[in-house]
């Protein structure tokens, strides 16, 4: 029992009651950037043993869930938190967030090609057009783009490409939702910095 007001407490391993009943203590909140490498799972724990976005966090007394997904072998920024208000606006359309992709597929895509993929493709039955389209490179063996789209459908970007017969090598999110993974290495992470997270809370309609 504790009678002395400002004793200090470790909320990972210490019980607090009250006339016998358990206090709930608030779980503090934590934004983490992760540069996702190829070959990682974007779940906490799969059955089958493969490696996953789990084993590059680090070990928290919570649990924090990807904010969206990357499938196995795509790259890129990929945001982890403990917020749900925050994280469900962050995936909803209507917020607009935009996430920033860069696609290296296999041959020389036409100005053609280019075209119909600014003019949308159908997937599954509905239609899907980046807000934006850019040529990095292009040469007879490889070329490089940059999408910026704002919905998060499953596989959206690699079906863009195999709707056009174009095939994708590899697949990178450079930024999202404002957030850019540049001096980031693949693997490592980083805390959101205190200015990052109210922006993304003020455009989410968070905060004033």
């Amino acid at each position: 029992m504790v009678r002395r007001p400002g004793t200090l407490i470790d909320e990972t391993s210490d019980r607090v009651e009250v006339d016998g009943r358990p206090v709930n203590l608030p779980t503090s909140k934590v934004y983490i950037l992760l540069n996702k490498p190829a070959g990682y799972i974007v779940t906490m724990k799969d059955p089958q043993g493969r490696k996953t976005v789990t084993d590059l966090l680090p070990s928290l007394p919570f649990r924090l869930f990807p904010v969206g997904r990357l499938d196995r072998e795509s790259e890129g920024a990929l945001l982890f938190t403990n917020d749900g208000e925050l994280a469900h606006r962050l995936l909803h359309p209507r917020y607009g967030f935009k996430k920033i992709y860069e696609v290296k597929i296999k041959g020389y895509i036409t100005d053609q090609q280019i075209d119909r993929l600014k003019r949308g493709t159908f997937i599954d039955g509905r239609k899907a057009t980046p807000d934006k389209v850019g040529l990095i490179y292009r040469n007879r063996q490889y070329s490089y783009l940059r999408l910026e789209i704002h919905e998060g459908r499953k596989h959206e970007v690699r079906k863009m490409f195999y709707a056009l017969d174009l095939e994708v090598k590899k697949l990178r999110r450079v930024a999202m939702a404002g957030l850019s993974i540049k001096g980031l290495r693949p693997g490592f992470w980083r805390h959101l910095k205190k200015e990052e997270i109210v922006k993304l809370k003020r455009q989410a309609g968070l905060v004033d």
